[in-house]
């Protein structure tokens, strides 16, 4: 699925939902920060014992105000996983650009993965915790955009065994299922105030990766890029998670 026409989506069922068209940029803001308490609330206490009521008291609205909004609590699940999915990729893209080397690529999707998942755990862990929460066309928007993400993943490792000649010896989805493995189960246990830093533990999700896509220990052959930048300072405020 084209991610910019998911914006469109998003946006788009963003708008039909709320009133006062004259006062949108207001309304927006209201909305952003409702999705954070949102996201917050779901990260503590679970997307079923969560409640609307925690969630508008939480946000300063009434009950009403909340429903001004959203339709519901799975509406609200639905904004953070499309949204969240969807930025993610969209800056993994961006980060790609002009980059043509598959293990030069499998760097950044690492990098930028781990920097975005850094800037908001919460969001991951809403994102990880509730993919089976959503149901119906709602459900299959996300899909769409983790499948899109997974099949970028999936085509970096296959040009890397390729260019390896262990095609016959290594299961490209396995490889990838195993990425995402690594990256998936970050918001459990990775402090990004702890010592190490992000950029530090994407580095080494990279080497261990590549080390075992090359059958051995030569991924630290290349330094990072110089001047290599992270993720965008509003990509790396709402963290996300991708399964494919």
């Amino acid at each position: 699925m084209d991610t910019r026409k998911s914006e469109r989506v998003f946006r788009s069922e963003r708008n039909a939902i709320t009133r006062a068209p004259d006062r949108g940029a207001l309304r927006d803001d209201r909305l952003d920060r409702l999705l954070a308490t949102a996201t917050r609330v779901f990260a503590r206490d679970g997307y079923e014992r969560a409640s609307m009521r925690t969630i508008a008291r939480e946000s300063g609205l009434s009950l009403a105000g909340l429903y001004h909004y959203v339709a519901g609590k799975e509406n609200l699940l639905f904004r953070i996983q499309f949204h969240a999915f969807s930025e993610l990729l969209t800056e993994v893209k961006a980060r790609l650009c002009g980059v043509d080397d598959p293990i030069e690529q499998l760097r950044v999707l690492v990098r930028t993965h781990v920097l975005y998942v850094a800037g908001n755990l919460a969001a991951l862990k809403v994102c990880s915790h509730e993919l089976d929460a959503l149901s119906g066309d709602a459900y299959e928007q996300v899909r769409r955009v983790r499948r899109e993400y997974y099949e970028l993943a999936r085509s970096i490792i296959g040009r890397i065994i390729e260019s390896r000649g262990r095609d016959a010896g290594l299961d490209r989805r396995a490889a990838t299922m195993c990425l995402f493995g690594s990256l998936n189960w970050l918001y459990r246990w990775y402090d990004p105030e702890g010592e190490r830093s992000p950029t530090s533990l994407a580095n080494q999700v990279f080497v261990q990766c590549l080390a075992g896509l090359a059958g051995g220990g030569d991924a630290s052959h290349r330094p990072p890029p110089h001047g290599a930048a992270g993720p965008s300072p509003k990509a790396s405020a709402a963290g996300a998670n991708a399964h494919p």
